[in-house]
């Protein structure tokens, strides 16, 4: 559940360098104390479009401190919701986060050198992708890159195995990975496999992990539990995902989330 907390809303829209150019919207949450210029943080959404999961972070980033712009990459494209309709990759829609951090930047209430991006599922997986510097550079021009990257559930087999999934060269800003050990697009123990690669692998930056057993994929999404049948689940193999709302493990994930960025931003 969520409540509300004292915030200004903006609806917004901007242009991406995505090819073709595409327009895309967004819903900007200011708080409405200062001290401005403050913190903000791009929330990219799943395969299922803007569903509740960036509301449910986004009041409590508001209540402390964060502005949130959450983005609507689908709308912008044309597409259904779904893993049938999506963009053939995340790196596709990696243009969108960048130009909401651009237009971010621009906004006189933020500090554009404390600008954060936090995704789920495929929104995770561009918020990871954001991190490296030949994504950072090919689409951020002169302006400063995400100072943080929080990802639920990435999909954490795919790095280095799915063409153009790569974490390599990192820009030394620090990561978060949430997962959960029921997630059925990979095996218990993914996340931290992953993290500790990446821990591994000789890149700057701080990379945290958090676990949370029995959880699913979109554990975080408070709405009725759903069954959806993706290519990418089970470690490439494809077949059935269940989604299912675990409340320990959202209020947890948030909690952190919300403690991870306003440590970093």
């Amino acid at each position: 559940m969520t409540r509300e907390v004292p915030h200004r809303v903006a609806y917004v829209a901007f242009e991406t360098t995505a090819s073709p150019a595409l327009t895309v919207a967004g819903k900007l949450r200011l708080p409405v104390e200062g001290p401005f210029p403050g913190p903000a943080v791009v929330i990219c959404h799943g395969s299922d479009g803007v569903d509740g999961r960036g509301e449910f972070h986004a009041w409590a980033l508001n209540e402390a401190g964060i502005a949130t712009l959450e983005i609507d990459m689908w709308a912008a494209r044309g597409v259904a919701r779904g893993a049938a309709a999506r963009p053939g990759s995340p790196i596709e829609t990696v243009a969108d986060a960048f130009a909401a951090l651009s237009f971010l930047t621009r906004q006189p209430e933020i500090d554009p050198f404390r600008i954060g991006v936090m995704g789920f599922s495929w929104g995770g997986v561009v918020s990871l992708l954001s991190a490296t510097r030949a994504v950072s550079e090919a689409y951020r021009g002169a302006g400063p890159v995400f100072a943080a990257h929080v990802a639920h559930y990435p999909v954490c087999w795919a790095y280095g195995v799915v063409p153009g999934l790569s974490l390599v060269d990192r820009t030394g800003a620090p990561i978060l990975i949430q997962t959960g050990e029921a997630d059925a697009y990979d095996t218990p123990g993914a996340g931290e496999r992953l993290a500790s690669r990446l821990r591994a692998d000789g890149g700057a930056g701080a990379i945290d992990h958090h676990a949370y057993e029995h959880a699913t994929h979109g554990f975080d999404r408070d709405l009725p539990t759903q069954v959806i049948n993706d290519p990418f689940a089970h470690e490439g193999r494809g077949g059935p995902v269940t989604m299912a709302f675990h409340p320990n493990a959202a209020a947890q994930a948030r909690t952190a989330a919300v403690a991870f960025l306003s440590t970093r931003l």
